[in-house]
């Protein structure tokens, strides 16, 4: 394999385009064959899922437009991760550790190679969220204060080599399903691992795809380094656009879930003519409850706020990353250690990252940034396990975004680091004993201001049979800061047949309950 640096230079502005295209419409086609294979709604409804394709060393050069916090976790680890293996054509990683590449264990990653030449050329990969993974509550989202307590860990493991099952990933999809399977063809059956094959099948055909195009590995590799290279010069260019300075910002989460309020996320932002470095390093400590989150999630969030503030034509890949440092301390909610519980940091703490560098940036750029989203995105985890059967059943509920100088915020929006959809009434009713008895806008609840603030969302769940309920929620005591001048988003709140409940809270469900979740309203701009 020749240096791909020596062919780069003739690879002209229209093949990278040409190239980008192609490659990121894999990551497309792969997410709609994860659609349309998996079982849960979770996937197939709710679009919990990103995709991405990386080279050889394990670097982002492709993406759908999917999930910020999965894609860029992935982005930030995955290089770590297949340092690991001695990679043939057939094997399949899996992976979910948080700290050994993963977000918190519900979204597990599995990964895939391929050739080209008989060269190993990179990695197809998806990252999806199960609202099953072992863990003893049901939706596998407790109020933790362990990672054991979450559910099943894996540390990335061959589960496929050369196209067979390991014995470690056998171990593994019997514990998932709490059955032994003796014939290796049953896997693929099991209606309970039908979301794990519909992650595998899509990589597949993400590799498969890739070789297609009919490069040879020489020329794919310069293609892959003449991508990075502008999307590399386009970031730098936006950055250098930037007022230089150093920012700080300071905002707080209501709780870790164990008594312990306001928890400290802290930032000090260095921008310079070509380059930022985000110094989180002064946050508060790790808390005994599950807010914690592991460095890769503070990059997803990082990356895609420097993201936002880039051409619409940037490529999502890792060239476009290179001009941004992450500094933290490790030990501090945004840098734990194991066994910090980190369930909700995947979810929670991630958007409040967001926050404070939206905050810190508003001072460098007041009329381009835009107050505080919902800042939460208010999960919902139920379901049963009993000897008549279990179900688990997972969402987040969208609310009301920020406005900004040019407009009011949106309501009723997932925002920042989600990017997935509500859970269909009729696929929600259709698959779990539940009725949903309202389904609406909060009016009201944006932030008032020159420009108003989205609106939040009223969901109203009926139970028809006895389920373990867990909320991981967030803004509940503080809203949606406004900018400007505007106020604050109304804080949300959680209710359990007109009683109020904390954001962070497990209760049993009898039938006929009702639980009432109001999300926030966005931030308001402007006096």
């Amino acid at each position: 394999m020749t240096d791909p640096t020596d062919v780069t230079a003739s690879i002209d502005g229209i093949e990278i385009a040409l190239f980008a295209s192609r490659v990121q419409s894999i990551c497309d086609e792969m997410g709609a064959v994860l659609k349309r294979a998996a079982f849960s709604p979770n996937i197939k409804d709710r679009l919990d899922f990103s995709c991405a394709l990386f080279d050889g060393k394990g670097e982002l050069f492709a993406q759908a437009a999917h999930i910020p916090v999965h894609l860029g976790s992935m982005a930030f680890a995955m290089a770590d991760v297949v340092a690991q293996f001695e990679w043939r054509a057939g094997d399949v990683v899996l992976l979910n550790d948080p700290y050994l590449g993963g977000t918190h264990l519900p979204d597990v990653t599995a990964v895939v190679p391929f050739f080209i030449d008989e060269a190993l050329a990179g990695f197809a990969a998806t990252r999806a969220h199960h609202a099953h993974i072992g863990a003893e509550r049901p939706g596998s989202m407790p109020v933790s204060r362990t990672l054991e307590e979450e559910g099943i860990v894996i540390a990335p493991m061959l589960a496929r080599r050369e196209g067979e099952f390991t014995s470690d990933g056998r171990a593994l999809f019997d514990a998932l399903t709490g059955r032994v399977h003796t014939d290796a063809h049953a896997y693929g059956a099991d209606p309970e691992l039908a979301d794990f094959f519909a992650q595998i099948s899509a990589c597949a055909l993400g590799a498969r795809r890739v070789v297609t195009l009919g490069f040879g590995v020489d020329a794919f590799a310069a293609h892959v380094v003449a991508l990075n290279g502008y999307a590399e010069r386009l970031a730098r260019g936006a950055l250098s656009a930037l007022p230089a300075g150093t920012y700080r910002a300071v905002d707080v989460l209501d709780d870790d879930g164990t008594g312990r309020e306001d928890v400290a996320i802290r930032v000090a932002l260095s921008i310079d003519e070509h380059s930022v470095c985000a110094d989180f390093s002064a946050s508060d400590d790790q808390v005994a409850g599950n807010v914690n989150c592991p460095r890769a999630v503070v990059a997803a969030a990082v990356f895609y706020v420097f993201r936002c503030l880039m051409p619409a034509t940037t490529p999502g890949v890792a060239g476009a990353l290179k001009p941004i440092r992450l500094v933290t301390r490790k030990g501090s909610v945004v840098d734990a250690e194991r066994p910090a519980a980190v369930a909700a940091g995947n979810v929670e703490t991630s958007t409040r990252i967001v926050d404070v560098l939206l905050r810190a940036l508003a001072e460098a750029l007041p009329a381009l940034m835009p107050a505080a989203s919902q800042g939460t995105m208010n999960n919902l985890a139920m379901g049963r396990h009993d000897r008549r059967g279990r179900w688990d059943y997972y969402e987040t509920i969208g609310g009301g975004t920020g406005a900004y100088a040019g407009g009011a915020g949106s309501n009723a929006m997932h925002s920042h680091m989600t990017n997935t959809l509500n859970t269909p009434v009729e696929s929600l009713e259709t698959h779990y004993p539940l009725r949903v008895r309202r389904y609406e806008i909060r009016s009201g609840s944006g932030g008032t201001g020159r420009m108003r603030g989205g609106d939040g969302l009223v969901r109203e769940f009926e139970f028809l049979a006895p389920a373990e309920v867990t909320l991981l929620t967030e803004r509940r005591r503080h809203g949606p800061w406004g900018l400007a001048g505007g106020r604050a988003g109304a804080p949300g709140r959680n209710l359990l047949n007109g009683r109020a409940l904390p954001a962070k809270t497990e209760f049993t469900a009898v039938p006929g309950d009702r639980l009432i979740v109001e999300t926030p309203g966005g931030g308001g701009y402007g006096r």
